[in-house]
């Protein structure tokens, strides 16, 4: 009740704008996002990368209902690859771009929004690495998996994310898992419908493990998001019967939360990318990671207090 309760605050104007206008917000955003800046992306990534961590970029923002604002999104996105490869951070995709597709103005139009894709899509191969289109609300699910299978017909890098919060996504996966295709398992932080996603933490996490099966018993390249002890003790499991062995998936963990975990993973010799928004509109994303946990929540008032 309480995770879909901040779900619903993600909505409010009027809360938005109060959050906004604290100044102690800002102290605790710095924990999840890297920065305002193509500049900030770029520092954050090359940190992760000095660490042995890989690295996935999110330009803040979403629901786009300007063409001018969408197009703009695209031209960042091509701009951030630019400096990234310049950097030689992006060799054998080690740094790679999450795209949500209403950022690119789906909400506007597919075919647009699948050009704008394509556009960072080009600017990603030049750079020698990838993208991947990320999940949003249940009403975009369609769209999104349809602009990313086409662009891997001449991209086949091209990665999507599935939820494991939707109740389709089991179905999904089994389309999905095939040879070489990069898929991103997360368990959803959006607020759906119960006639389409599933409500209970228990039954999510039942979801993501039938879904994590698959496609670890599969002939793709799995990417398991999640902080879960147990889903990573499972994954860690199923990877013992994979025949490409601990190259042939990874892990993905969120920048800012378990960074202990992510370099032991690391260290152990898994493949671990942590996924690092940046940009200004980060007020629903915040909303987002506080929902995911109560700690998260505890966390965000004790800061906020503390430098009140």
């Amino acid at each position: 009740m309480l995770r879909r309760a901040l779900l619903g605050v993600a909505a409010s104007e009027r809360i938005r704008g109060l959050v906004v206008a604290t100044p102690a917000t800002r102290a605790v955003v710095d924990r999840y996002v890297a920065g305002d800046s193509i500049s900030d992306a770029v520092r954050v990534a090359r940190s992760l990368r000095a660490a042995g961590l890989l690295v996935s970029l999110d330009y803040l923002g979403e629901d786009a209902t300007d063409p001018d604002r969408a197009a703009a999104t695209a031209t960042q996105y091509v701009q951030l690859l630019g400096k990234l490869a310049a950097e030689g951070l992006t060799e054998g995709g080690a740094v790679e771009v999450s795209v949500k597709p209403t950022a690119v103005g789906l909400l506007l139009d597919e075919r647009a929004a699948t050009e704008h894709v394509e556009r960072i899509a080009v600017a990603a191969r030049d750079a020698g690495t990838t993208v991947t289109l990320d999940a949003e609300s249940h009403r975009t699910t369609d769209a999104g998996l349809r602009i990313a299978a086409g662009l891997r017909r001449a991209r086949p890098l091209t990665g999507s994310v599935v939820q494991a919060a939707l109740r389709r996504t089991e179905t999904d996966v089994r389309e999905l898992a095939a040879p070489g295709v990069r898929v991103r398992l997360c368990k959803g932080a959006y607020a759906e419908p119960i006639s389409e996603a599933f409500t209970t933490r228990h039954d999510v996490d039942k979801s993501f493990a039938r879904c994590l099966r698959i496609l670890m018993s599969g002939p793709g390249y799995p990417m398991i998001a999640t902080h879960d002890p147990r889903l990573i003790a499972i994954t860690r499991s199923l990877a013992l019967n994979r025949p490409g062995g601990p190259d042939s998936f990874e892990y993905q963990m969120l920048y800012g939360v378990r960074a202990d975990e992510q370099r032991r993973l690391a260290g152990a010799g898994a493949r671990v990318r942590v996924y690092v928004p940046y940009g200004s509109d980060w007020y629903g994303y915040l909303v987002r990671r506080l929902a995911e946990r109560p700690a998260n929540l505890a966390f965000f008032l004790r800061s906020l207090w503390s430098l009140s």
